[in-house]
């Protein structure tokens, strides 16, 4: 049931009917998988709505039974689905993933050319309440799908700065779905000028920006008006670079020790939800690197894209035992 009261973070994109192969070996192979929910901008919130922030979720699913599933299991994470659009004409997108062994990034494969959610527009976000928006959470990949899909995110990025949000920008590359890098570059990097918090992994930080450290890359964002730059760095944890009250902060937190990695997706919207989540909780940038590198180090220990993403009892003991 829709809340009657509009969202106060909300987060767009293509959320996909996810099917993980119950076994390891070549897709060709598999005869069995498990069925979930993926989508790099779904993942991030479904994390924030289970730390009970109230999550608005724009996309487009098809007239079909995926369509039907995503939004009974979004619903079931408390997102606010009232600006899921079902589109009659164009069915859900699907993907397909291998059960890798020994930590290994999975391989995974789309079908998701011309989807519902492909045909996004900024049309469909006519009835979005900036108002009563505090945050926007926005990835590199709704632009890359298609152009009207691109139009939507620049819509979404300067309404919600217009209307005093706050906005964190991920990069999160998908080179493929590009007609060329240097369109990646020039796109995402004029995106993440719009963006408070920008937060890249630390190779995608090299390719777009050029510059080869961390301090680097982030100096390159906060020179375009970003207030802060978090950068992933993996198992060794996360770089923080930012201006706060007029003074400019530097450092590194590391990273929580992982007994198993089983699943690598998802880890960096994990620490996505984490980064985000700390900071409206008005945390400190050195808690909010803490926790988001501890929200990242659970999601690669369980298989799925969104299966480890804590609620706010388990965030709690995590914490504790971390002593943020």
């Amino acid at each position: 049931m829709t809340n009657s009261i509009s969202p106060e973070i909300l987060s767009f994109g293509e959320a996909m009917a996810l099917f993980v192969a119950d076994g390891p070996g070549d897709l060709a192979t598999v005869e069995s998988f498990s069925r979930g929910i993926a989508g790099a901008d779904t993942n991030v919130a479904i994390g924030l709505s289970r730390l009970g922030f109230h999550v608005g979720w724009l996309s487009r699913v098809g007239n079909d039974s995926f369509g039907r599933y995503l939004r009974a299991k979004l619903e079931a994470e408390a997102l606010d689905c009232r600006h899921l659009i079902i589109d009659p004409d164009h069915a859900t997108g699907l993907v397909f993933k291998e059960r890798a062994l020994d930590g290994a990034d999975p391989k995974v494969e789309y079908l998701r050319k011309n989807s519902a959610a492909s045909h996004l527009s900024p049309a469909d976000a006519a009835n979005i309440d900036f108002s009563a928006l505090r945050h926007l959470h926005a990835t590199g990949i709704p632009p890359a799908v298609s152009a009207s899909c691109r139009e939507l995110s620049w819509h979404l990025l300067k309404t919600a700065r217009q209307h005093g949000a706050s906005v964190s920008f991920d990069p999160n590359l998908r080179p493929s779905l590009w007609s060329s890098e240097q369109e990646m570059r020039d796109t995402l990097n004029a995106m993440a000028a719009q963006a408070n918090w920008v937060l890249p992994g630390l190779a995608e930080g090299r390719l777009l920006t050029g510059q080869q450290s961390a301090h680097d890359i982030a100096g390159f964002y906060l020179n375009q008006g970003a207030e802060a730059v978090v950068i992933k760095l993996g198992p060794e944890g996360s770089y923080y670079r930012g201006i706060l009250a007029g003074h400019e902060e530097e450092f590194t937190v590391a990273g929580v020790p992982v007994q198993e990695v089983v699943d690598t997706v998802g880890a960096g919207d994990a620490f996505a939800v984490g980064f985000v989540s700390a900071i409206l909780d008005g945390l400190s940038p050195h808690q909010a690197l803490r926790r988001a590198n501890i929200t990242g180090a659970e999601a690669v220990q369980v298989i799925g894209d969104m299966e480890g993403l804590p609620d706010r009892k388990r965030l709690a003991a995590l914490e504790a035992v971390a002593k943020v």
